[in-house]
């Protein structure tokens, strides 16, 4: 059972999320069936994380990775070996593909593929005019009060 969600409350008090919201929408959306083959997703500091997908009995040449405007796409297709009789074959080699959407300015550093899991590391690098920084609050100057208060001079009516 689909549970689908509605952002309009949120369009009312937010502005300039539209971006989130699409990505909420399209996510519940496009929920891939299968999640074949498993994977976890680990925060590895305060800017850096890493994707590892379990990818046992696919080969470095088997595999794909790629990354274009804030979507990575990781895909496995495994060459086909020459026909063997199996008696059992419990190790999938089935083609897959996940599909990870990423923030901005989170950007791949490396992959690495090592006893069966694919690790891809990933850094968010803020550009520094987009960093927090302090603003001065300055004062508009006062006038300086004269020594003595002008006056009117009134002439006598005639």
């Amino acid at each position: 059972m689909a549970t689908s969600y509605d952002y309009a409350p949120l369009f009312r008090s937010s502005v300039g999320f539209d971006r989130v919201f699409n990505l909420l929408e399209s996510a519940q959306r496009a929920r891939s069936i299968s999640d074949w083959p498993p994977y976890d997703i680990v925060k590895t500091g305060d800017d850096s994380y890493r994707i590892s997908i379990a990818v046992a009995g696919f080969a470095q040449d088997d595999l794909d990775i790629t990354f274009q405007s804030n979507l990575l796409t990781v895909t496995g297709k495994k060459q086909e070996a020459a026909a063997e009789a199996y008696l059992h074959r419990g190790i999938a080699g089935r083609p897959f593909e996940h599909r990870f959407e990423l923030a901005d300015h989170v950007r791949v550093n490396g992959a690495d593929l090592k006893n069966g899991l694919l690790s891809v590391d990933l850094v968010r690098e803020v550009p520094g005019e987009m960093k927090p920084r302090k603003i001065d609050i300055e004062t508009a100057p006062t006038l300086e009060p004269s020594a003595s208060p002008a006056q009117i001079e009134a002439q006598n009516a005639a």
